[in-house]
């Protein structure tokens, strides 16, 4: 009862047959893998996810953790299934019962039952191994003594005696036991060994992911809240500008209605004067005309008609506004998600290469074929045609942008100061020192220590971005094109300064501003 128990509490809620490569889901319901997989294919259309048992629903498709005690459980379970039955044994001694042995003592050769191996015991220090089916040779029907290694069966004496086994090192049966009794252990240590270690980094690795998750959660919250922030802070600049033109629509429109109305005013007093002198122009009689007056028109002349003071739109104003809230938006962006972004980093034309070429606004470095007039210092590179950064860092979160010549040989990376200046081991990426990424005939690789790794696929723009954490020990490289692409990530515990540094050869490579 307790078997079939046990069976039941081994299968596969989705197959019914005993668990093959079990799989937990985080929910803590266990499935085959196959099994496990078909049902979430199945569900990849709907886009929800859930536990066939529990119902459980998931955000994404759950990872699968291989549960490696359920497994070893299962694999027990079927071994004993498969081990040979061996409760027919009867013991050796007892002549008018069939009682059944329990252990096989080797140096007797004989099965015995609980009563006889307690007598035996206290008669003897033998060696006793589990239940054996049959202990004599099959060719001459006598008890196995020797053990042939050469060919791995048990043998007679006969069958020494024959000679088919002359030449060979056989083993009395009980030193061969105890040999590969101590083997077994000796293995089955080296395997517990492994099994633990591999218990280890299983546990690491579901702390690792669970670390992520958890993480992920926390990244995606901070995420969502930062563009709720971000929408309502741009719907009140958004409010302010169309407020701020509305303002200055208003303005204008009282300054031309204000105008008009003085014009109007202007217009009819015009037209008042326009009528009396057409009366009088119409008059014949000469002394009527002479003895009215036409009346001073310079007040009406003279009046001043320019729109020169006429306001219009300040379209500067709006601009500078968006600029400055644009600004303060982005700015408050970058403290929430901890980037400083490096936008004063200058080269060194004192650690420049002779065949460096520096530009004037130190931020551009060119490969050149004529040798540069330079003084000659012990911080300058004489191998490599390479260049560091004026400045350094360590510590913080750092960004900066890089624009790689795809031409020849283009490296962008990090040093530490102590790097060597000559030698073959000089250049960046070629030492411990170093690490660099290297773009070359338009695909980029990752080098430290003189270990290069190849980055597929190849390259798209030639536009990276760096970003350094120098406490948590990465280096990252992005290629900036759309869609952004994360290159290679360098980890390391940094115990110095870090320059920003170019390698060159018939290239060039730019520090954005």
């Amino acid at each position: 009862m307790a078997s079939a128990s046990l069976r039941q509490e081994l299968n596969c809620s989705i197959c019914l047959e005993v668990y093959t490569d079990p799989v937990m889901l985080t929910c803590g319901h266990n499935y085959c893998r196959l099994c496990i997989d078909h049902v979430l294919d199945s569900q990849e259309t709907s886009g929800v996810y859930s536990c066939p048992e529990c119902r459980t629903e998931f955000r994404r498709r759950p990872p699968l953790q291989r549960n490696a005690k359920l497994s070893n459980i299962v694999e027990c379970f079927l071994s004993v299934r498969r081990a040979p039955d061996v409760t027919n044994v009867s013991c050796t001694y007892c002549i008018d019962s069939s009682a059944p042995a329990v252990k096989t003592c080797l140096q007797c050769e004989t099965s015995l039952c609980e009563g006889h191996l307690t007598a035996h015991n206290r008669s003897v220090d033998h060696v006793l191994i589990e239940l054996v089916t049959s202990q004599k040779c099959p060719l001459h029907s006598e008890n196995f003594k020797y053990y042939c290694p050469v060919e791995c069966v048990c043998i007679c004496v006969s069958c020494y005696d024959s000679g088919s086994h002359r030449g060979h090192q056989v083993e009395l049966l009980t030193k061969a036991y105890e040999k590969k009794h101590q083997h077994l252990r000796n293995d089955l240590q080296k395997l517990m060994s492994v099994r633990e270690e591999e218990a280890r980094q299983v546990q690491s690795l579901q702390d690792h992911w669970l670390k992520v998750n958890s993480r992920a959660a926390m990244v995606s919250e901070k995420v969502v809240s930062l563009f709720v922030d971000l929408r309502v802070k741009l719907g009140i600049l958004e409010r302010e500008l169309l407020n701020e033109i509305t303002r200055q629509e208003e303005q204008v429109s009282l300054q031309v209605s204000s105008l008009i109305q003085q014009l109007e005013g202007q217009k009819e007093m015009l037209s008042r004067q326009m009528r009396r002198l057409e009366e009088l122009c119409s008059i014949t009689e000469p002394i009527t005309v002479l003895q009215e007056s036409g009346g001073d028109i310079s007040d009406l002349i003279n009046v001043d008609r320019s729109l020169k003071g006429l306001h219009d739109l300040d379209e500067g104003l709006i601009s500078v506004t968006l600029h400055k809230g644009l600004t303060d938006i982005i700015c408050g962006v970058k403290r929430e998600f901890y980037v400083q972004e490096a936008t004063d980093i200058f080269l060194d034309t004192n650690t420049a290469a002779d065949f460096v070429f520096v530009s004037g606004d130190l931020k551009t470095s060119t490969w050149s074929q004529a040798k540069q007039k330079r003084q000659d210092l012990p911080q300058r590179f004489k191998t490599f045609c390479q260049v560091l950064s004026t400045r350094s860092f360590s510590s913080g979160h750092h960004y900066w942008e890089v624009e790689m010549s795809r031409s020849e040989m283009c490296d962008v990376g990090m040093t530490y100061p102590s790097i060597e200046r000559e030698g073959e081991h000089s250049g960046i990426g070629d030492n411990e020192k170093s690490w660099s990424l290297r773009l070359y005939e338009g695909k980029f690789s990752a080098l430290h220590n003189m270990e290069e790794k190849s980055i597929l696929p190849e390259s798209s723009c030639q536009r990276v971005g760096v970003f350094l954490d120098y406490e948590a020990g990465r280096l990252s490289f992005y290629e900036l094109c759309d869609p952004v692409r994360h290159l290679h990530t360098f980890t390391a515990s940094f115990t110095e300064p870090l320059h920003v540094a170019f390698f060159l050869y018939e290239a060039w490579a730019k520090v954005r501003s």
